[in-house]
């Protein structure tokens, strides 16, 4: 069987390389003195490339003086930039637009806020960071320094902390420092700045490792990402890190079936097909087994639990025959095949499939072997889930059981407990309501001797809700409307959830009437349309409004009435001075005590009653500064003019009819 290889589909230059790169060959183009300061990536050909076409890389600013000078991608320490002006130097500057963004951050941290990097302090990158950073800092890189860490946090709960990684850092211990962290300190702002290029290939690599037994990393020795990648790679297969092609003549490479290859953000394509090409050759050139090797190779042993590659030669209703290349007679029973009881053997594989399959018994007198392609699936499936444990990926799972404590996930045929606290991002949200559902989640612990592992949905609901956040903030401006949901109610107003962020309805603007409580208007869970009134950028907080413009009631009045109209009006409150009465829901006018009756009274309460529907007449209406008179006194003398002229009119109609 020739052996197969592998190249991952993100290796090669990352974006903010790729730029770099770019930039760098366009500058030697130009044929001008010109040089990098330091080197411009971690990758000896392309550094070595670059000094052939008179692009050096330069450790000494003095070296610099008068030359054009290309800044490495892991950016530079603040000073340089100065440095380099005063030298009468020109600056193209080919910082990665990534590591710009943590020099952002950091430079505009708070005199209070200290600045937690997790990199490593000699690194360039690092380097460059804390040359922004204008307060108290900490670089952590081991166990030991997040131990000091979390001690030095424990004695200075109060104080406030800002939370960054290199842009290379190690996804995995990414989310142990923010699952650890998060629980000593809850004055900690957290910026997730490892590049997504890192993520994307350390998952790719994890996933390759388990599925290959040998594993080629290229990439310079002293590149971050190229070294992380190679320590994810070890955890599940044989590894090599080489820098060339040539290095790969002198590893012990042949032997191998399943070979994968992937490489750090600073190497070249070019390089990375090299690496092919080189191994390829290498495969091609291995001696083929002799006549006696071959017919030895027919009678060796197997032991239970070996893994094998075979070929499928024939399928029967409920097991499979296959070739494992020994004098024994294979077979997979259709249990060992698959968990479902309703598939045919002929949906699932046809002859001439090859089958990674497992042994799980071998009968060496009747000369046949039993084989499971279940349980290989199932181990796989464990080194998935353990690994992921390592790279932060998100996997997939159904909740298959509530038990007390927590739940427990079925994916890729392992179980992982997800507690209580880590199943919801609200511990009032109900554990049940997940039966049955598929939920992502990371995990956060394994213990390979127990075969258990933890996980947490809350993480991932975390990350997708920040992006959901983020979101927001970019789009938000005042007047935007949005549908929200009702999510808690206070005696001041409602919270309404936005889609990853909260903002609240003050009482005053769910309706246009008065109201005692938000909950006379709106209900938790209830949909609603809302629009931004206000936004307060800086302490992330949102002000909204509900009451729509058609439906305030002043409107309605300045349409519906004016001076001198009458209405009917309801007493809904009385003082000293007079008696308020409402004319439409949320306008009253006020019934001055002079204008309650046409006799002299005491007091309104002499005249009127809280809940009484009276007659009156509006005599003021200031629709600018919402006010309204009324008046019964007004229509009563109305009503007795009106009387008094009735006589009169019928008496002079006599007089004409004589």
């Amino acid at each position: 069987m020739n052996p197969q290889i592998s190249v991952a589909k993100t290796a090669g230059f990352c974006f903010g390389v790729k730029r770099a790169v770019e930039m760098a060959y366009a500058l030697a183009a130009e044929k001008v003195p010109a040089c990098t300061y330091g080197e411009l990536i971690h990758n000896p050909q392309v550094v070595e490339e670059l000094r052939e076409k008179g692009l050096p890389p330069v450790d000494s600013l003095d070296s610099c003086t008068g030359k054009t000078v290309l800044l490495r991608s892991h950016g530079v320490p603040a000073h340089v930039y100065q440095e380099l002006e005063n030298r009468g130097c020109k600056v193209i500057d080919a910082t990665c637009p990534f590591v710009e963004r943590i020099h952002k951050i950091v430079s505009q941290a708070q005199a209070d806020e200290t600045i937690i990097i997790a990199g490593d302090e000699n690194h360039p990158e690092v380097k460059g960071i804390i040359s922004f950073c204008s307060g108290p800092y900490i670089v952590c890189n081991s166990r030991q320094d997040l131990e000091n860490l979390v001690s030095y946090m424990e004695k200075n709960r109060t104080s406030r902390y800002i939370l960054l990684a290199q842009t290379t850092f190690s996804v995995a211990e990414w989310q142990k420092y923010l699952e650890i962290l998060e629980k000593v300190c809850t004055n900690l702002k957290i910026f997730d700045t490892i590049c997504n290029a890192t993520e994307k290939r350390q998952s790719e690599a994890q996933e390759l490792a388990i599925s290959n037994d040998l594993m080629l990393v290229v990439g310079g020795r002293h590149s971050s990402n190229t070294i992380k990648l190679a320590g994810v790679c070890e955890k599940y297969c044989k590894t090599f890190l080489l820098e060339s092609p040539q290095e790969l003549y002198g590893l012990p490479v042949s032997g191998y079936n399943k070979i994968g290859v992937t490489a750090g953000a600073s190497t070249p394509a070019r390089i990375i097909k090299e690496v092919h090409k080189t191994m390829s050759e290498i495969v091609k050139d291995q001696e083929e087994l002799s006549f006696e090797e071959m017919l030895n190779q027919t009678f060796k042993t197997i032991d239970n639990r070996e893994k094998v590659t075979a070929v499928v030669t024939g399928i029967a209703p409920n097991e499979i025959s296959v070739d494992i290349g020994t004098k024994h007679a294979g077979y997979v029973p259709l249990n060992e095949l698959t968990d479902d009881p309703n598939a045919k053997p002929e949906d699932l594989v046809k002859i001439g499939d090859e089958l990674e399959l497992m042994v799980v018994r071998v009968n060496d007198v009747e000369g046949t072997v039993m084989l499971s392609k279940k349980r290989l699936d199932a181990i796989a499936g464990f080194e998935k889930v353990m690994g992921a444990g390592d790279t932060g990926e998100i996997l997939e799972g159904t909740v298959v059981e509530v038990i007390k404590g927590g739940l427990l996930a079925l994916t890729n045929g392992v179980r992982v407990f997800i507690p209580a606290s880590q199943a919801t991002l609200s511990r009032s949200d109900s554990l049940d309501d997940l039966l049955k559902k598929k939920v992502e989640f990371k995990i956060l612990e394994v213990n390979r001797q127990r075969k258990r592992a933890v996980g947490s949905i809350r993480a991932v609901l975390r990350e997708q809700r920040k992006e959901l956040e983020d979101q927001f903030w970019n789009d938000a401006e005042i007047g935007k409307k949005y549908t929200g949901t009702v999510k808690s109610l206070t005696s001041y107003g409602a919270f309404v959830n936005l889609g990853g962020v909260d903002g609240m309805i003050h009482i005053s603007e769910l309706s246009w009437s008065r109201i005692k409580h938000p909950s006379e208007v709106v209900n938790v869970g209830d949909t609603v349309e809302v629009y931004i009134r206000d936004i307060d950028h800086e302490n992330k907080k949102i002000s909204l409004g509900f009451k729509k413009a058609e439906e305030n009631p002043w409107t309605i009045m300045s349409q519906k009435y004016q001076v001198g109209d009458v209405c009917k009006v309801k007493v809904v409150s009385l003082t000293p001075f007079g008696a308020f009465a409402q004319i439409i829901p949320g306008v009253d006018g006020l019934i001055h005590i002079s204008q309650i009756s046409t006799e002299r009274i005491n007091k309104p309460a002499d005249a009127l009653q809280i809940g009484q529907e009276v007659d009156a007449k509006i005599t003021e209406l200031d629709i600018d500064r919402k006010r309204v008179s009324l008046s019964i006194k007004a229509l009563l003398n109305d009503q007795a003019t009106e009387e008094q002229a009735a006589p009169a009119a019928e008496e002079g109609a006599g007089s004409d009819g004589e």
